[in-house]
């Protein structure tokens, strides 16, 4: 079964994305939060496809990883969806 975040009652929530820059053999990686930041999702820069259908946002995939591309590493952001 689908694990859905974000339904119907949750469209106003507020989403922030950080990105982590990884170190020797651990990569970059991508954390997703609401407006009480908690955590939603965290996901490898190279693979958010799984990461992101799992929290309902499988349909904004290409949005959320053009903003990631040029997001500056440990910068949190308002992601407007």
């Amino acid at each position: 079964m689908q694990k859905r975040i974000f339904g119907e009652s949750r469209k106003d929530t507020k989403l922030y994305l950080i990105k982590v820059k990884g170190i020797a053999k651990i990569p970059d990686y991508v954390q997703l939060r609401d407006d009480n930041f908690t955590l939603l999702a965290y996901f490898r820069v190279d693979r958010p496809e799984r990461a992101l259908e799992k929290c309902g946002l499988a349909d904004k995939t290409a949005h959320i990883m053009d903003i990631v591309k040029t997001l500056p590493y440990g910068k949190i952001i308002k992601l407007e969806i």
